[in-house]
C-alpha cells in the first residue's frame, strides 16, 4: 500500500493533554511527489476541567488573528477525533503521521485518539521533520531547526499559527526535503 504523508499542526492550550486542551486539528495529505489530495480541518471544545497553560495563554494574547480563527465554529473532541479517524481511514494509502515537530503534535494527536476513538490509525509512530533534516543536512539535531533549513526547501506558503496552513506549508517542506533525499543531493 502507498505511502501518504500527513502533515499535522495541532493548536493547543498548554504543553501536554489532559490537563489542557487541543484547540485545533489540521492534517494534509501528500503524496510523495507532493501532490496535496486531502485535507482535514477543525476546532475542538476544550476538554472538560482542562485550563489554558500560563505560558501558552500569553503567547496567544500576541496572536489575535489565530486564536479568533480557532474558536469559531468548535466541535466536541469526541466528534471530531471520530471524523478525523474515518478521513484518515478512507485516504487511499497508508497514512505517516508527519510533524515539526512530530513530538508535540503526536503528542496531543495520539492523546485525543486514544481517547475517543480507541486506536490510532498511525499506530505508534510518526515521522519528525527535525530529525529528517539532522539527517539531510548531516549536522547537529539542535541545529536542524527551519532557520537552518536550506531556502530551496521551502515554497512560498504562509506559516499563520492557523492549524491547516500550517500543515500544509510543513507538508510542502516535508516532500521538498523527500524529494531532495531520494535523488541523492
Amino acid at each position: 500500500m502507498t505511502e501518504l504523508y500527513i502533515s499535522t499542526d495541532v493548536e493547543t492550550d498548554g504543553p501536554i493533554p489532559g490537563p489542557h486542551s487541543l484547540l485545533s486539528l489540521g492534517s494534509a495529505a501528500y503524496t510523495a511527489d507532493k501532490q496535496l489530495i486531502a485535507t482535514f480541518s477543525a476546532n475542538l471544545e476544550t476538554l472538560p476541567g482542562a485550563t489554558a497553560h500560563p505560558k501558552t495563554a500569553a503567547w496567544w494574547a500576541t496572536q489575535p488573528a489565530a486564536w479568533d480563527a480557532c474558536r469559531q465554529n468548535l466541535e466536541p473532541p469526541e466528534v471530531v477525533l471520530q471524523r478525523y479517524a474515518q478521513w484518515l481511514r478512507a485516504l487511499p494509502g497508508r497514512p505517516v503521521f508527519v510533524g515539526c515537530p512530530a513530538g508535540f503534535d503526536f503528542l496531543f494527536v495520539y492523546w485525543y485518539l486514544m481517547r475517543f476513538v480507541g486506536e490510532s490509525p498511525f499506530s505508534h509512530s510518526a515521522l519528525d521533520m527535525k530529525s529528517f533534516a539532522m539527517a539531510l543536512l548531516k549536522t547537529d539535531y539542535c541545529k536542524s531547526t527551519k532557520r537552518h533549513m536550506p531556502a530551496r526547501w521551502f515554497d512560498p506558503l504562509p506559516h499563520t499559527h492557523i492549524a491547516l496552513d500550517d500543515a500544509i506549508e510543513q507538508g510542502a517542506l516535508f516532500c521538498n526535503m523527500l524529494h531532495e533525499n531520494r535523488r541523492g543531493d
